[in-house]
């Protein structure tokens, strides 16, 4: 099991895959005795991917705190007083999913200060090769840096999340690798761990180091 400061929070581009990451944290740190609550910061998107997996996190004992307004149909820019929980109650582990972007990263804002006060935190950038505007590390880096200024948080880590789908291959995943390692060596942040869909995991554990499997969210596409 990797070593998790007591907030790990989750940002990246539409699409990277950081929600499904975020709900397996999650439920890798419940299994593993840890005290976890996971939250959704999301205030652009008015369907909250985490609360796809509601069911799940209750009957794994894992609080979700995400709008009301939660996979509604109305889009309205409020989250709720309950989120505070993450910075006050220090006893306790919090998974946050930042929502897509720079737009999705505003809401971090209010919190950054508690964060950045307490210093107990991982902000980790989840990347995928293989979605549209994210291909490379020039677009990846653009991405990165609107979100660092839109929070106020710098990043500590990354993710690499490069998948095609379902139909993702050992070879994709292990293809990805440079685009991740180039992305590292351009920041300076390390490459935390590869996150891949379960099935394959065992295979690409074989050639890359911190390859974490993955379930997918029950009913939603791997990049949801």
């Amino acid at each position: 099991m990797m070593k998790f400061k007591r907030l790990t929070l989750m940002a990246g581009h539409y699409g990277s895959g950081k929600t499904n990451i975020a709900v397996n944290l999650a439920m890798m740190l419940k299994k593993s005795g840890e005290d976890v609550v996971i939250a959704d910061l999301d205030i652009v998107n008015p369907y909250y991917r985490t609360k796809d997996s509601e069911e799940e996190l209750k009957a794994a004992g894992i609080p979700l705190i995400s709008s009301e307004y939660a996979n509604s149909n109305v889009d309205v820019p409020a989250l709720p007083q309950e989120l505070y929980s993450i910075v006050d109650v220090k006893s306790r582990h919090a998974i946050v999913d930042i929502g897509g972007d720079d737009r999705g990263a505003l809401a971090l804002g209010r919190y950054t200060p508690f964060i950045l006060e307490e210093n107990d935190y991982d902000m980790l950038l989840v990347i995928n090769k293989y979605r549209p505007l994210t291909p490379d590390t020039a677009s990846t880096l653009e991405v990165m840096r609107e979100i660092e200024a839109a929070g106020g948080l710098p990043f500590t880590g990354i993710v690499n999340n490069s998948n095609l789908g379902r139909e993702t291959t050992p070879e994709d995943v292990i293809a990805s690798d440079k685009y991740a390692k180039d992305i590292a060596a351009a920041t300076g942040l390390p490459i935390r761990m590869t996150t891949v869909k379960a099935e394959i995991a065992g295979e690409v554990a074989e050639v890359l180091p911190d390859v974490v499997p993955l379930h997918l969210q029950d009913k939603r596409l791997w990049n949801d």
